[in-house]
């Protein structure tokens, strides 16, 4: 099958998203409680070196950002990095990046729905945190269903809500330390306490740089957007050159700000309890200042949700498209959506979130297992890219990627190295446990899908009447 036939397979899609909408989605993605409440876990790991972790991080985001949307602005298709793993590497790797993505993904939106529900514990603490869970997810399915314009809409205003928060959040942040208006803070607490900038050592920073990593799983939203975006030849590099930039320095500046305001003995946590944001507010004094905080970061798990509800649709949709899922996931309503795959998908999220009624520990054991899917796709897109190099003329692409291909080897051995290191981490470790037998299982799956694809094709030969 041809590069065009692919793409052309998975039409039908209305191409409501515009410019805007598509930059604020992809905010939306990549700013969820990886920022607001991994970012707790990523301060006890590194302290307040934390800002390194998270600038090695974005490395490694922008590499695989930059490289996807190379690919997507050349075929805008909403199977994405997977349509391009088929196009340039193998069916077996679109299969199984596609697969693992979707379910990378269902698990990380159970374990930003209940984030949403230790948020509202805040306000009401005797709630047990699977109901706001559940009720969180039943929700945003309603709202996926809907028109993608109408989605852009809703993603729109519930992205630009965080993005004002963090803008707010770091000039708050910025005037209390220099002193404008008041006593400065100063940065003594990145130094100052037992241990200086780099308590934990490297090691510590990086473990941070796991965290940092997850944190930015979403970004490539932007791609996966680009079957539904209307002229996504100018939407989709417009909204990478702003974002990328966007995304480092709300990520830095703004865990800067936390490590200099509190102590990162008090702002770093082993489990997530309350999100470190709240905690910086919270010692401000500004009378509210830690509610609306925590109203702004379950916007920020709600939005994350939302839009990784959009990216688990979309892939089943693509994988319907190819026959490799079953038909109903591939239809469209009359307003252009894939309910079928939603809905599919939602029930499957209800399950992951459902697991906050057995442990406390829910959220680290759903991050954990869905950081190795996420980081096998991130790598898949790498190699894709790789490969689509060789294919393509450069000079006739609309976006390249600086420095290749020397910035996607870098990348490569950077997530190869950060999916070793979780094998031989006590807590990280899980990953592997659950990672490496899902790629065995869905391997499987496309083998046995493969053999009764030819002999259906061969029977059909043998009678075509």
């Amino acid at each position: 099958m041809t590069e065009n036939e692919i793409v052309e397979r998975e039409s039908g899609l209305h191409k409501g998203l515009s410019k805007a909408q598509v930059v604020m989605i992809g905010l939306g993605g990549a700013i969820g409680t990886g920022l607001f409440m991994g970012s707790g876990i990523a301060i006890n790991y590194a302290g307040p070196a934390v800002v390194l972790s998270y600038l090695i991080a974005s490395f490694a985001a922008v590499v695989m950002v930059f490289s996807l949307s190379e690919m997507a602005v050349v075929h805008p298709t909403a199977g994405s990095f997977g349509t391009y793993a088929e196009t340039y590497l193998n069916p077996w790797a679109g299969f199984v990046v596609r697969y693992t993505y979707w379910i990378a993904q269902v698990i990380a939106i159970g374990g930003e729905a209940v984030a949403a529900g230790v948020y509202m514990t805040y306000w009401v603490p005797d709630l047990p945190i699977w109901v706001w869970s559940l009720g969180f997810a039943f929700i945003l399915l309603y709202v996926n269903s809907r028109s993608v314009g109408d989605f852009g809409t809703f993603e729109y205003w519930f992205a630009f809500i965080k993005v004002t928060a963090i803008v707010l959040f770091i000039i708050l942040g910025l005037g209390t330390i220099f002193g404008i208006g008041t006593e400065p803070i100063g940065f003594q607490n990145l130094t100052g306490l037992p241990g200086g900038f780099m308590p934990n050592g490297w090691t510590g920073v990086w473990m941070g740089v796991l965290i940092g990593i997850f944190s930015f799983v979403g970004i490539e939203v932007i791609a996966v957007t680009s079957g539904e975006t209307r002229q996504p030849e100018k939407a989709i590099p417009a909204a990478l050159r702003t974002m990328a930039l966007r995304l480092i320095l709300f990520y830095v500046l703004a865990l800067t700000i936390v490590v200099s305001f509190v102590p990162w003995t008090e702002s770093g946590a082993e489990v997530v309890e309350q999100s470190p944001f709240v905690k910086v507010l919270a010692y401000t004094g500004i009378p509210h200042a830690a509610a609306i905080m925590n109203f702004v970061v379950i916007s920020a798990a709600l939005s994350s949700m939302n839009t990784n509800i959009y990216l688990c649709s979309r892939m089943l949709f693509s994988l319907s498209r190819g026959s490799y899922a079953p038909k109903y996931l591939g239809r469209l309503s009359g307003n252009g959506t894939p309910v079928g795959a939603i809905l599919t998908s939602g029930a499957c999220i209800l399950v992951a979130a459902s697991v906050s009624m057995l442990t406390p520990l829910a959220y680290n054991y759903l991050f954990g297992i869905a950081i190795f899917g996420a980081i096998v796709v991130w790598m898949t897109i790498l190699v894709s890219h790789l490969s689509f190099r060789r294919r393509h003329d450069v000079s006739q692409l609309p976006v390249r990627m600086p420095f290749f291909p020397y910035v996607q080897i870098a990348g490569l051995v950077l997530l190869g190295a950060i999916l070793l290191t979780m094998a031989f981490t006590d807590f990280w470790s899980v990953a592997w446990i659950v990672g490496v037998p899902w790629l065995v299982l869905i391997s499987l799956a496309y083998f046995v899908w493969k053999r009764r694809s030819l002999a259906r094709s061969a029977r059909t030969a043998a009678n075509p009447s």
